[in-house]
Parts: C-alpha cells; sequence; structure tokens
C-alpha cells in the first residue's frame, strides 16, 4: 500500500476475543461512530463474512463502499480491498493483532482514496482520524464486554 496511514493501541483482551469483535461487521455502527451501517453481503463456507457494503460519515467524506475481507491464521487479524464505492474510488487497510504479555497490540493501516479533491495533508489528516476513532471504540467495545 503507498502513502498508507498507521495508528496502534493495546486492549486488553486476547487475539481471539478482539477478532470476534472485529469480524462482527454489522455491529460497527454500535461502536464507530463514523459507520452508519454495515451489512454482509457475502460469507464463506465457515460464515465469516467476505464481503461487507457500508455507509461512512467521516468528516467531509459521505460515503457508501463495499469491501472484500481476508483473515489472518490464528486471529492475527483481516486485511481489506476496495470493491466498489461511491465518491470513495479505493480503500485498503489491515487490523493486524500482536500479542502483548495480557494484552493485545492491535495495529490499523489503511489507505483511502475519497473520490474528492483533497490537499495530501488533509487526506491523512482524514485517515488517522478514521483510524483514531476506529482503534478507540474497538478498545472500548472490546474492553466493556469482556
Amino acid at each position: 500500500m503507498a502513502e498508507r496511514t498507521e495508528g496502534s493501541i493495546t486492549i486488553m483482551a486476547d487475539k481471539a476475543t478482539i477478532m470476534a469483535e472485529i469480524a462482527d461487521f454489522e455491529s460497527y455502527p454500535e461502536w464507530s461512530s463514523e459507520i452508519r451501517a454495515a451489512r454482509v453481503e457475502e460469507r464463506d463456507a465457515g460464515g465469516r463474512a467476505i464481503t461487507v457494503s457500508y455507509e461512512v460519515s467521516a468528516g467531509p467524506i459521505q460515503a457508501k463502499h463495499t469491501l472484500a475481507y481476508s483473515y489472518a491464521p490464528d486471529d492475527g487479524g483481516v486485511a481489506w480491498t476496495f470493491v466498489k464505492g461511491s465518491p470513495i474510488r479505493n480503500f485498503e487497510g489491515e487490523y493486524v493483532l500482536e500479542d502483548d504479555g495480557d494484552a493485545t497490540l492491535v495495529t490499523y493501516r489503511a489507505t483511502i482514496d475519497p473520490g474528492i479533491p483533497m490537499l495530501g495533508f488533509l487526506k491523512r489528516q482524514a485517515e488517522r482520524k478514521i483510524i483514531d476513532t476506529a482503534l478507540k471504540g474497538l478498545k472500548k467495545r472490546v474492553e466493556s464486554t469482556s
């Protein structure tokens, strides 16, 4: 991924617990303020979502998009690629989960082409806000339910 933005946070839970929350895409509107709706379009033979459609409101970006997911072994994370959307033209990223003692280090990396003209630093600032909001929301959600 070229010019990706990333952030990390430590969550007091094991990888399996965090991965279960990450893979529960339809619950995202409950803990991620920028996601208005999430709908699983397709699941694999094991029941995991592999295609998910979203409605998002993130600062200046109001969008609908669909992402395709692939999962790392051993609850090590999930990566996504852009399928379609408007005005977004690309959104690729990943969550990487690493054991950190009694906790898990969660890293979120992403590259987003919002499909609207934006200066480079404003685009990265928007990406940082999206990543920071998602990581903090995930931490609060996991730690309040574990």
